[in-house]
C-alpha cells in the first residue's frame, strides 16, 4: 500500500525528493567499476544487494565524502554508522580530543574533511582550546547538527554576522566557502561584548531561511522554540541549543535519545553471538 506522502506527490517529485537518481547513477558506476566480479553472479542480484544496502544504511561505509553527504539519507546513515561503530568509546567513559574523533571518522570515510570535525568540536568546546577532551555523547550530538545541517548552518552564520554588523536581516544570503562559519568565528569576541543578537529578530530571519531550505534545516517550529527561551544569544549558543534539543534529535531520526546513546541491543546481541 502506498503511503499518503507518495500518493500526494507526482512521480518526478517523489523520485527527486528520495534522490533515486543519485542512487541509480551510483549503482551504475559501481556496476561498471566491478563488472568482471559482478558478471559472475548477475546484474539483477547486484542491484538487489545495492538497494538493500541503501535501505539498511550500510551503503555509505568506506565511501568518499562527496557520496556520504550527497543525500539526507546518506548523512543520517553515516551518523548512525558512526554511533554504532564507536559507541563503546562512550560506554567505556573515554574522553577524546578533536583530532582523535577525526581519526575515527576517517576510519569510515578516509577523506572526511577536518574542517567539519573542527566545527563540531567548537560547538562543544566553545572558547576552550581545541585540544581539550570531549565525551562521546557531547561530540556526537554536536557533530550530528553540524554534519546533517551544514549548508543551513553556513547560511545561519552569515545571517548572524550581518545582524551583528547592522545589515538588513531580510537580505538573501548565498554562503560561499569564505563566508558562514569561517567569517563568523573571528567575531566571537565582539559577539561576547554585545551578548549576541536579539533572539526575536534572529528568529524572524531564520523563519525566512527555513522556507528556502525545505530538506536541510531543523523543523522551523523547533527552531522557534529554541529561540523563544532567550532574549539574546550568540551563534555558538544557538548551535549548542540545537545539539541538546530532544525534539530536533527525534525529528532527524538518526540517533537515539542522549540517555540511550550507549545502548544498542541489536548490536550487543550480535557481538555476544560472535
Amino acid at each position: 500500500m502506498l503511503s499518503p506522502e507518495r500518493l500526494a506527490l507526482p512521480d518526478y517529485e517523489y523520485l527527486a525528493q528520495r534522490h533515486v537518481l543519485t542512487y541509480m547513477e551510483d549503482a551504475v558506476c559501481q556496476l561498471l567499476e566491478n563488472k568482471e566480479d559482478i558478471s559472475q553472479y548477475g546484474i539483477a542480484r547486484f542491484f538487489t544487494e545495492y538497494f538493500n544496502s541503501v535501505c539498511q544504511g550500510t551503503h555509505i561505509l568506506f565511501r568518499e565524502f562527496s557520496f556520504i553527504q550527497a543525500t539526507p539519507h546518506n548523512r543520517a546513515s553515516f551518523l548512525r554508522a558512526f554511533w554504532r561503530c564507536f559507541r563503546t568509546v562512550g560506554k567505556n567513559g573515554d574522553l577524546l580530543t578533536m583530532k582523535e574523533y577525526h581519526c575515527l571518522l576517517q576510519l569510515l570515510c578516509p577523506d572526511f574533511p577536518l574542517e567539519l570535525t573542527q566545527k563540531a568540536a567548537r560547538i562543544v568546546l566553545m572558547d576552550d582550546a581545541m585540544d581539550c577532551l570531549m565525551s562521546f555523547s557531547d561530540f556526537l550530538l554536536a557533530f550530528q547538527i553540524q554534519f546533517y545541517y551544514s549548508e543551513f548552518l553556513e547560511s545561519v552564520a552569515a545571517i548572524y554576522q550581518d545582524l551583528l554588523s547592522g545589515k538588513n536581516p531580510n537580505t538573501v544570503i548565498v554562503p560561499t566557502s569564505s563566508s558562514g562559519q569561517h567569517r563568523q568565528r573571528p567575531a566571537l569576541g565582539e559577539a561576547s561584548t554585545l551578548e549576541g543578537v536579539e533572539a526575536s529578530l534572529f528568529c524572524q530571519c531564520l523563519e525566512n531561511l527555513c522556507d528556502r531550505h525545505k530538506y536541510s534545516c531543523p523543523p522551523p517550529a523547533l527552531v522557534k522554540e529554541v529561540l523563544s527561551n532567550v532574549q539574546r544569544l550568540t551563534f555558538y549558543g544557538f548551535l549548542v541549543a540545537l545539539s541538546k534539543h530532544h525534539g530536533i534529535n527525534q525529528a532527524l531520526g538518526a540517533l537515539p535519545d542522549k540517555g540511550d546513546l550507549m545502548h544498542d541491543p541489536a548490536m550487543d546481541a550480535e557481538l555476544e553471538r560472535l
